[in-house]
């Protein structure tokens, strides 16, 4: 799979990516249309693996080219995006209920020390409202994906 956002050339650090893009993956299934019951998984809802990687790869693109949040990505190479990109992709499909394992550390051990502040979450997940819109993600699965990434704010926000 191409990722749109390997043109960018400052990287992403691991615990931001891997936290904050938890919500979006899980927006980008809704472009394929899901025909999934009311009562299913949202994973199943949002559209399966397929549409979180999608969603997951836009999101991404677009919070890896804002100033405000590029210094948190420097010094990473091509391989360590993918890596990033991988672990947000296996992070959102296990927490929307998807058969994926998420091999990551916790949240709050990876953003220790990134000294994340409410700005710089607000600018990264900030980033979620364009990708769901642009995927036509439904009211309710939006509101089911940002409880799941409001629930990282406390472990990834630690100044």
């Amino acid at each position: 799979m191409t990722l749109s956002f390997f043109g960018i050339r400052r990287a992403p650090t691991m615990a931001l990516l891997l936290s904050l893009a938890a919500v979006a993956t899980g927006c980008a299934s809704m472009s394929h249309g899901s025909k999934a019951a009311p009562t299913a998984s949202l994973y199943s809802r949002l559209g399966g693996y397929d549409a979180i990687a999608a969603v997951t790869d836009d999101f991404l693109g677009g919070a890896l080219g804002d100033p405000r949040i590029a210094p948190y990505f420097k010094g990473l190479e091509p391989k360590d995006i993918q890596r990033i990109r991988q672990h947000v992709v296996d992070q959102l499909c296990n927490a929307t209920g998807g058969p994926c394992y998420y091999p990551g550390r916790d949240m709050k051990t990876v953003h220790a020390e990134m000294e994340i502040n409410n700005d710089i979450w607000n600018a990264f997940t900030g980033h979620l409202n364009p990708t769901m819109d642009k995927f036509r993600v439904p009211e309710r699965e939006r509101n089911e994906l940002v409880n799941i990434i409001g629930s990282l704010r406390g472990s990834i926000v630690n100044r």
